[in-house]
């Protein structure tokens, strides 16, 4: 006998698992093309300065060495990464088997929830932070423990230890800390691995790690056998954002069973010659790494001028207190050809972070400020 359906007015949200309903959406900087569409704009009229890209453009070792690869796109990329990871391998003077590449590093925190997460597992994190973790958390049924920032935005690392349970199974923190900037010291990071229990894992995020005037050595920890996974990017400083490529440091084992949950061919023939030419890229690193230090002072400095806190970090972005105008003065600034960052999302309404520009942007960005600022008081 044929089984008839009954059509019902039953939508995909009564079928889908109920926590999905409860996962924020991550809200990305909005692109130049969709921003002059809805304003009707030139798009070669407008600076995006909303999601912390290297205004500088790509390393041209990884540019042309992803070109070249293009020719083999018919073809799957090699799984294990084994170039990329060897020559990664060399550079940090760890073994080939303590790194696991990905499709950017977003996706080893992903992969993290697999390994990790489930109803009843608690992950500690600052708030605000990357929301990226508090999404994978939820996503698994897990539970987001988050710590406020100090008054100054920093991170609580006192806060964070205390708030850890033996539910606690990852501690999620990001150094330079998304969206804040601000940083944690050698000493400071030192102090907070070695206080952690063996249960725990640091999941420790340096996106932002080669803006730093002093960057922590995590390897150390790592390599002296504490459970602890570093995560990097070339989407930054290496200007590979569009091409989806990062890794992960960590103990063996814990690579070995990262790469159990990761999908295979995960990343794409282009992106691993890219990031693999990158590595060797040290002056666009080093010229990239001055340009950002300039801009960020020549921001800082107008910005404060204009009598406008900024939060103290070191990364290719700075946080700014617009106070209660904030969105009016994002819309403004849209309308002005300049795309930054509300971030109402991780619980700070009147601030807008701003990524670093080009010489050109900063200083139309910090004109455009000042204009909309003296309109505002003219109200």
């Amino acid at each position: 006998m044929a089984v008839v359906w009954i059509h019902s007015a039953m939508n995909y949200s009564q079928l889908i698992k109920p926590i999905i309903s409860n996962v924020p959406v991550y809200v990305p900087g909005k692109p130049i093309e969709i921003v002059a569409r809805e304003l009707g704009m030139d798009p070669d009229g407008i600076a995006k300065m909303a999601s912390n890209e290297n205004p500088m453009g790509s390393s041209p070792k990884a540019l042309s060495a992803a070109k070249k690869a293009l020719a083999s796109s018919y073809m799957y990329p090699e799984n294990s990464a084994l170039f990329l990871r060897t020559r990664l391998a060399e550079k940090l003077g760890v073994s080939a088997d303590m790194l696991v590449v990905s499709a950017g590093s977003n996706e080893i925190i992903y992969l993290l929830g697999n390994l990790f997460m489930a109803p009843g597992v608690e992950v500690v994190m600052s708030k605000p932070s990357f929301i990226t973790g508090k999404i994978v958390t939820l996503l698994h049924g897990a539970t987001p423990v988050e710590v406020p920032v100090k008054a100054d935005l920093s991170q609580d690392l006192d806060g964070l230890l205390k708030a850890i349970t033996p539910n606690t199974r990852l501690v999620y923190l990001p150094d330079p800390n998304n969206p804040t900037g601000t940083v944690i010291s050698q000493e400071e990071l030192d102090r907070f691995i070695e206080a952690l229990p063996e249960h725990v894992v640091l999941v420790y995020d340096e996106a932002y790690r080669e803006y730093r005037s002093q960057i922590p050595d995590v390897l150390k920890h790592i390599k002296a056998g504490r459970k602890v996974i570093a995560t990097r990017t070339f989407s930054k400083i290496y200007g590979l954002a569009g091409i989806r490529v990062g890794y992960a440091v960590c103990h063996a084992e814990l690579a070995a069973l990262v790469d159990r949950v990761r999908a295979p061919f995960n990343v794409s023939v282009p992106a691993l010659a890219a990031a693999e030419a990158a590595i060797d890229d040290d002056a666009w690193v080093a010229m990239c790494n001055k340009e950002n230090a300039a801009g960020l002072r020549e921001l800082r400095a107008g910005l404060e001028k204009l009598k406008l806190a900024c939060v103290k970090g070191e990364a290719n972005f700075i946080l700014v207190k617009f106070g209660p105008n904030s969105k009016e003065i994002f819309e403004r600034l849209q309308k002005r050809g300049f795309i930054v960052r509300p971030v109402a999302n991780y619980g700070l309404p009147e601030y807008l972070r701003i990524s670093v520009g080009t010489r050109e942007q900063n200083v139309g960005l910090l004109a455009a400020v000042a204009k909309i600022l003296a309109v505002l008081s003219a109200k």
